[in-house]
């Protein structure tokens, strides 16, 4: 989601390393008041606990974050045995519990139910909307509903260590819509222990790293110095994996009009790959993103015009 309000323009991305205990909407805010951008918005939300990258676009940047969101993501965190509650993590109420504990055998061998295509059913405490109120607000209310199993994807999970006979800690590298909170409630169900989050880190999300990431502290330290500069990433980082194609002036500015253009001239000088029906394009020109478009029998169609 994004805000828009008057301030500077201001187009990019920039990595914020959430801190625990803020919402990802808060995070917006603050780093909109930090850096006086006209308009922000998140590229996934992290739950208040967590932590890790938070990918927040910034102008023009905001056209680019269902492409963003839609992109895999890496997660480390921590079950505690033993204790299962009502939100899957540690924010939430005890509903039951357990003297079992796994031993380290019996969680490896029980992670491969929880790699590939899985059927999940979200937390109830989550912002998915049950005939337009959010799942968290009515479980809030203490009427909780029942939200359907859905199938995700988990690329990989494995166990990075067991600190002891109550925790074992994991790293996940899943695609869109898959809640770890849940792999914890399933795993604990499996184990015959029971199970909740305790901590949980994002370590990246798309093509946004940990490494490129900076505190929100920092942030607000710098302000609107010439150093945040080094922190902002181009609009066109966020379409790493579209291909991209090189569009002359005019087609550049026939597509900025909202008109489309032939796609032969523009296949003639790219890759046979690049170009089929139907497939999402980044159009390019003078080394800058000008459009996201979209190919449709023998034109190029824009979806998105980029004003960079």
């Amino acid at each position: 989601m994004a805000e828009r309000r008057r301030g500077r323009k201001i187009n990019g991305w920039l990595v914020i390393d959430k801190p625990a205990g803020l919402t990802s909407a808060a995070v917006v805010s603050r780093v909109r008041r930090a850096t006086g951008a006209a308009k922000a918005g998140h590229g996934g939300t992290l739950d208040p606990l967590a932590t890790g990258v938070l990918p927040l676009a910034l102008g023009e940047a905001t056209k680019t974050v269902s492409y963003v969101m839609e992109g895999r993501k890496i997660y480390r965190f921590t079950v505690r045995w033993g204790e299962q509650r009502d939100t899957d993590d540690a924010e939430g109420q005890s509903i039951a519990f357990s003297e079992l504990r796994p031993s380290r055998s019996e969680i490896v061998a029980a992670l491969g139910r929880f790699q590939g295509e899985i059927e999940q059913i979200p937390p109830t405490f989550s912002a998915i909307k049950v005939a337009g109120e959010r799942a968290y607000a009515l479980a809030r209310a203490d009427r909780p509903v029942e939200l359907p199993a859905r199938t995700v994807h988990v690329a990989r999970i494995e166990l990075v260590d067991c600190p002891d006979a109550d925790h074992a800690i994991f790293e996940v590298d899943a695609g869109k819509g898959v809640y770890m909170r849940a792999l914890a409630r399933d795993l604990g169900t499996v184990l015959g222990c029971l199970g909740h989050v305790v901590a949980l880190r994002r370590l990246s999300v798309g093509p946004f790293r940990e490494t490129e990431a900076i505190s929100l502290e920092k942030l607000e330290i710098l302000g609107h110095s010439v150093e945040l500069q080094t922190y902002l990433l181009p609009v066109g980082a966020a379409l790493a994996g579209i291909p991209a194609l090189n569009l002359t002036e005019a087609e550049a500015n026939s597509l900025q009009r909202g008109q489309p253009i032939a796609v032969l001239p523009v296949a003639s000088r790219s890759p046979s790959s690049q170009i089929s029906r139907d497939v999402v394009v980044c159009a390019m020109a003078r080394g800058k993103p000008v459009a996201l478009a979209q190919i449709k029998g023998g034109e190029i169609h824009p979806l998105r015009i980029l004003n960079l």
